[in-house]
């Protein structure tokens, strides 16, 4: 009898992508990774992962290499770019799925807004723009923060403090007919009220609050994330407000099935909800939850597609802490160095470089800035992060 295929459309290029091909292999499942360009993802030749290439923008291509496949029991994808391709092809084969129409609908932020909104879900005045002009007479007042329609990781979204810096923005994003995956992305920005206040993330699964999680962001006008905290130390009462007003933005959506990642801000006024993502959290997250929470949703999320029990109960063990090493000057990384005085670090779980030697760093303002990272677990919140942070400034790359 054959072992049947858990098919993932595209990776995410470092943390979970990789997770994701461990949890069908230890469900007993056989992972294969769907890409128009493997090489994206070295863990494939490291692991000894099936790969398959093929245009992954083309839904109908990605079904007919599942039909070719056979025995597929999941479609899924650890990509915030593929989510609604996978979500449209599992559907087709009959598999476990979310909504793929409403995952699809979120995908596009300018729909997500207009659907919270419309339901009473608490999120920042915006309007959409088309042309450059829109975006500066959009007359929210300033600053505003201006990003593309679609798109992931902090990347293109931006904080302006005048006319002259929206158009200058805005007009970048709309000369940009592809995103960052070469994927062709609409002609239309959102412009949005700035939201003061501390960001967090709720993660879930299915209809349940599995955590809140303390975000931590570079300096401004960027929103590069630099590290995470599990769980947030907030009082229960503003715990409660922030899971209660992510779940208020999923049912709106018409999600709820598997994991989605909620981004807020806790306003004056009470939570904001930023965006929400039909998807597990990146930076790795997931890695956080499992030491302090004890609660795999890598493996919940491949035994959900799969069609197999998951179990989402939160056990708290700890707190924990990743901080990211975030470049700051562009080139090719000629050496790598710390990565040993940072594992030595107490309470560090895990520290490791996300970019190879070779690589070009290029500064994008987004996550793609980050090079590396280290987690820690403890008992104490601030000593966690504290350890986090110190690990993650031992890493150093040099580049020419």
């Amino acid at each position: 009898m054959s072992t049947p295929w858990l098919v993932l459309v595209e990776s995410n290029t470092t943390g979970t992508g990789r997770q994701f091909c461990a949890a069908a292999r230890a469900r007993g499942l056989r992972p294969i990774v769907l890409a128009s360009d493997p090489s994206r993802y070295p863990y494939l030749d490291e692991d000894g992962y099936d790969r398959r290439v093929l245009d992954t923008a083309d839904a109908a291509a990605v079904l007919q290499a599942c039909h070719r496949l056979g025995d597929v029991a999941g479609v899924t994808s650890s990509s915030e770019y593929f989510i609604a391709t996978a979500a449209e092809v599992a559907t087709k084969l009959g598999l476990p799925s979310p909504d793929a129409p409403a995952v699809a609908r979120c995908r596009h932020k300018d729909q997500q807004r207009i659907v919270l909104a419309g339901a009473g879900v608490p999120v920042a005045g915006f309007r959409l723009a088309r042309e450059p002009a829109q975006a500066v007479a959009a007359g929210l007042g300033y600053p505003v923060v201006v990003k593309p329609s679609m798109g992931s990781g902090s990347v293109g979204v931006q904080l302006c403090p005048d006319r002259a810096a929206v158009e200058r923005h805005a007009t970048a994003l709309l000369d940009a007919p592809v995103n960052e995956r070469a994927q062709a992305v609409p002609r239309l920005v959102l412009v949005e009220q700035y939201v003061t206040g501390p960001e967090f993330s709720v993660e879930t699964f299915d209809d349940r609050v599995v955590a809140v999680v303390a975000k931590h962001l570079g300096p401004e006008p960027h929103f590069v994330e630099h590290g995470h905290d599990v769980p947030a130390t907030v009082p229960p009462g503003v715990a409660t407000a922030l899971g209660d007003t992510a779940l208020a933005a999923i049912r709106a959506l018409g999600l709820g099935w598997g994991a989605a990642h909620t981004e807020l801000r806790l306003s004056a006024g009470g939570p904001v909800v930023i965006e929400v993502n039909p998807r597990l959290a990146g930076g790795m997250i997931p890695a956080l939850l499992r030491l302090a929470l004890g609660v795999d949703l890598v493996d919940a999320v491949v035994g959900r597609a799969a069609g197999r029990a998951v179990d989402v109960r939160p056990r708290p063990l700890a707190h924990a802490s990743i901080r990211f090493a975030v470049a700051d000057t562009p080139g090719v990384v000629a050496d790598r160095t710390g990565l040993d005085a940072a594992r030595a670090t107490p309470s560090v779980t895990a520290a490791e470089f996300t970019v190879p030697v070779g690589a070009d760093l290029a500064i994008t303002h987004s996550f793609r800035d980050r090079f590396g990272y280290a987690i820690a677990a403890g008992e104490d919140p601030s000593t966690t992060a504290d350890r986090a942070r110190r690990a993650a400034a031992e890493l150093h790359v040099v580049t020419r």
